[in-house]
């Protein structure tokens, strides 16, 4: 789906203030600004209430006839149940530390998407039904009743909410705005307000086992497909099993990474490691899927699909789970698996059996993150990486939100890229690491009908591409995420232009020397390797 608007025009808007209060703006549901309604048959496959057809933009969005007191009722267990959602409604004093760092804020200039304001849409009804002030005093001390229009800015806003959690690092208080936005999306699920491209992923990965629907034996043909092309470029067949017990390791990935491009080159990368080092693992063609689009729109969906990996795991009498390129994946693992699920029961804890290093920090989950595995082969000199074959590419990294910010994967993947390829440049300081700005189509948001507000959210990270790209001749932008490898090529087709998405085990795919190869004469890709100069010396 293309973008119609130019440049000039998605980059125009007046941030002169209104004249109206913000409880007086109310949103317009104007196309490209907002994701379509989830589809009922998903509604009701995940048994979540009030599955209907209704769209967004609908005069009537056919509610419950209790909703408000479906809304309160969930409001109030929520404050009881956890603890950092009420003092995140109590403690914050509206200093706008935050307000410009939001990515959607920058894009759209609208003022309902700096996160202090945006939580403020759900502050105000907190203050009207459980402070004393609100009550008494309403608009006074920003209290608002909850009605049907207050309904419909909480929708259009908790859905332009990537959840990834930048305005955090600036919060001098410490207010995680994605921990509210998961709370506002909660509770707009339990009177069946959600999107289709977070309510189907969910309801595919309970059916089939991965977001996108793929059947067991499509699995297994795309894993083929997979093998006779990494044979055809490097004369080495390799040999992945599926729902084999009593493997070492367990390896889940993004279901997108054997079905879509660029995804699958990453893939490719994967196979060929695992060969090259003589690791046992299996695939699971039941928890074909790492990611977790629970995260999205229920803490209980959340508790629900990591479930499946840990019983997948147990099942098949794994030592430990190694998890490819995913981004949500990794927040679920490291910061609520522990809590929702409990330590994992697995027949061993993650030691690779290649270098013996013990990944202390996975005792509990059992699940260790790819670019730490293979960082970790690097430090220990178990790969014969020749970075010339990345030359065609001049490469920078995108710090992919929920791995940099939610789990602190920051050395690991530049590690990796730097062993592969000869030409790295990072961008700017302050939009990378703890501070990197996200796609703009996370938290369910990389669906076609939103495109604007995709492009909009996206642009301070295509900013800091166009940078590089302009002063090193970047080419190539390298992640460690499917949604961000599925979003950002198209965001980089309408601001920048000649600069390509890849994941971080493409490169290294091109890079690794294989034991018994025959001469590469190109890359993953299928395009011609750069011909090396020979000395004069």
């Amino acid at each position: 789906m293309a973008l119609k608007l130019r440049h000039d025009e998605l980059m125009r808007f007046d941030l002169r203030p209104s004249g109206r209060g913000w409880m007086d703006t109310k949103p317009e549901f104007r196309k490209g600004t907002y994701c379509f309604s989830g589809v009922p048959k998903h509604v009701e496959y995940l048994d979540q209430p009030n599955p209907r057809e209704w769209q967004p933009y609908d005069d009537d969005w056919k509610l419950p006839e209790n909703w408000e007191e479906t809304i309160i009722r969930g409001f109030e267990e929520r404050l009881s149940r956890f603890r950092s959602f009420k003092l995140f409604m109590d403690i914050c004093v509206r200093c706008g530390a935050c307000a410009d760092k939001c990515h959607y804020f920058i894009g759209s200039g609208d003022p309902k998407n700096m996160p202090v304001l945006r939580a403020e849409l759900i502050r105000s009804v907190y203050r009207k039904r459980f402070t004393a002030a609100g009550k008494l005093l309403g608009r006074l001390v920003g209290a608002r009743d909850l009605d049907e229009a207050v309904l419909r800015e909480w929708f259009y806003y908790f859905y332009q909410c990537t959840e990834c959690r930048r305005c955090s690092v600036y919060c001098p208080y410490g207010i995680d705005t994605a921990e509210i936005t998961m709370m506002g999306r909660e509770l707009l699920n339990m009177v069946g307000l959600n999107i289709n491209w977070i309510i189907e992923p969910a309801s595919n990965c309970f059916r089939t086992g991965n977001h996108l629907g793929i059947q067991p034996h499509t699995f297994k043909d795309n894993i083929d497909f997979a093998v006779d092309e990494i044979e055809s470029i490097t004369g080495i067949r390799v040999n992945p099993t599926i729902n084999r017990k009593g493997a070492e390791v367990l390896f889940i990935i993004p279901s997108a990474d054997i079905f879509a491009d660029p995804h699958i080159f990453t893939f490719y990368g994967y196979l060929m490691l695992f060969h090259e080092i003589g690791l046992d693992y299996t695939f699971s063609s039941y928890a074909s899927e790492g990611g977790n689009f629970g995260l999205f729109f229920s803490h209980e969906m959340v508790k629900r699909l990591n479930a499946k990996i840990y019983a997948e795991a147990k099942r098949l009498g794994v030592k430990y789970i190694i998890g490819g390129e995913c981004g949500h994946m990794w927040r679920v693992m490291h910061q609520y698996m522990d809590t929702m699920n409990g330590p994992a029961e697995t027949k061993g804890d993650p030691v690779s059996s290649i270098t013996g290093t013990r990944f202390d920090h996975a005792r509990s989950t059992k699940m260790v993150h790819i670019c730490e595995f293979t960082s970790d082969l690097i430090h220990n000199e178990k790969l014969n990486l020749d970075p010339s074959r990345n030359d065609a590419y001049r490469v920078t990294f995108h710090d992919s939100c929920n791995p940099a910010r939610a789990m602190g994967m920051l050395e690991e993947p530049r590690i990796v890229i730097k062993s592969s390829c000869d030409n790295f440049f990072e961008m700017p300081e302050n939009t990378i690491r703890e501070h990197t700005f996200c796609c703009g189509s996370g938290a369910g948001l990389g669906t076609d009908e939103n495109l604007e507000m995709r492009m909009r959210g996206g642009l301070p990270r295509a900013n800091a591409v166009r940078h590089v790209h302009d002063r090193h001749g970047v080419n190539m932008l390298a992640c460690i995420c499917a949604i961000d490898k599925a979003t950002l090529p198209a965001l980089m087709d309408y601001w920048i232009g000649g600069v390509e998405v890849c994941g971080v085990h493409e490169l290294l795919g091109n890079a690794l020397v294989m034991n018994g190869e025959k001469e590469r004469t190109t890359n993953l890709r299928g395009e011609e390797l750069a011909v090396k100069e020979e000395s004069n010396a």
